[in-house]
């Protein structure tokens, strides 16, 4: 895959990543105009069995439409393990395309093997090539789901059509056992620390390993926005680029949440130009520099690159001081 392709994607923002169901017209519509950084329609558990096969063609044309305006478009295939994951692909893929449609990316559920990622690579590629479309230019989203995909997840990651690792914590949680049903929530019982602590580590270690996007999955309780920002908010803290949304009143939130803070962009942007200015010929190539009361140095600087990166990627805005070098 060219890395051009890749590497377009992944600068783009993923702070929300809405999922809209495949075969609901009025919702489709609707999703037009909401600000999520991804907009996918589903085709998978969103969609009833009976469904699936009339919702394609209603998936293909809508990815045809003009009015899309987020940054990341696409859907959710079936997994591999189903009946209904290559005519999926086919079809939406195939009459998008003959429509003149736009597919950024498609979400592959279930994804417990590297196996899935290859099949769905080499399908795509025939695709691409028949429809005239650049060759990898359609992502993968692998969403990781059970216990033996956690254990592939560096394999996964590595493949040069993945762009993001998200966690799909409704199957993951049925799969380990674990007592709670309610999807995105703490088990019961589990007082010390996040349940999920080790899972969403071991996505995130993998997907940065690969310099690829990781995504935390939903949470179900779609009208608690404050329990949605409490849940955010950790995978947040670790270092996550945004979180699935299901519902429109998870997308400020969630928005506002995967941003760096003002003051945050600011200063990072400030560190960044302080840093530039000491390692230049101009400052003394220095290593390190005293901004106010703290020492900079190459540390500083790549933790500044993350945080003004975000707020870049957010379309964020400077509003704080700029570096004026000494006289």
């Amino acid at each position: 895959m060219p890395n051009a392709a890749l590497d377009d994607r992944l600068a783009r923002p993923r702070r929300t990543c809405l999922s809209v169901p495949g075969s609901s017209r009025k919702m489709i519509d609707k999703a037009k105009t909401l600000p999520a950084d991804e907009i996918f329609l589903d085709l998978e558990d969103a969609v009833a069995v009976d469904a699936k096969a009339a919702a394609r063609p209603e998936v293909a044309a809508a990815l045809a439409e003009p009015g899309w305006n987020c940054p990341l478009l696409g859907f959710r295939c079936n997994d591999w393990t189903t009946p209904w994951t290559y005519a999926d692909v086919v079809e939406v893929v195939g009459g998008a395309a003959a429509a003149g449609g736009r597919i950024d990316v498609i979400v592959l559920p279930k994804v417990s093997d590297i196996s899935h990622v290859h099949a769905l690579d080499l399908l795509l590629g025939q695709l691409e090539r028949e429809h005239g479309l650049p060759v990898g230019g359609i992502g993968i989203d692998a969403q990781i789901e059970d216990a033996a995909g956690l254990r592939q997840l560096d394999a996964i990651a590595a493949h040069p059509r993945v762009g993001a690792l998200v966690l799909g914590p409704g199957d993951l949680m049925a799969n380990l056992n674990m007592r709670t049903l309610v999807v995105g929530e703490q088990p019961e019982g589990y007082v010390v620390g996040d349940a999920y602590h080790h899972i969403l580590m071991a996505i995130l270690i993998a997907a940065r390993a690969a310099g690829k996007a990781a995504i935390d999955g939903p949470y179900f309780k779609v009208r608690d926005v404050e329990a949605f920002r409490r849940v955010a908010g950790q995978s947040a803290a670790l270092g996550y680029d945004g979180k699935w949304v299901l519902h429109p009143d998870q997308i400020a939130a969630g928005n506002e949440i995967f941003s760096p803070r003002q003051a945050d962009y600011d200063r990072a942007e400030l560190i960044l130009e302080a840093y530039e200015y000491s390692t230049s010929q101009a400052g003394g190539h220095r290593g390190a520099v005293l901004l106010g009361d703290e020492m900079l140095d190459e540390a500083s600087r790549k933790m500044a690159l993350v945080i003004a990166g975000k707020g870049r990627a957010a379309g964020m805005t400077r509003t704080g001081e700029r570096f004026t070098p000494p006289a």
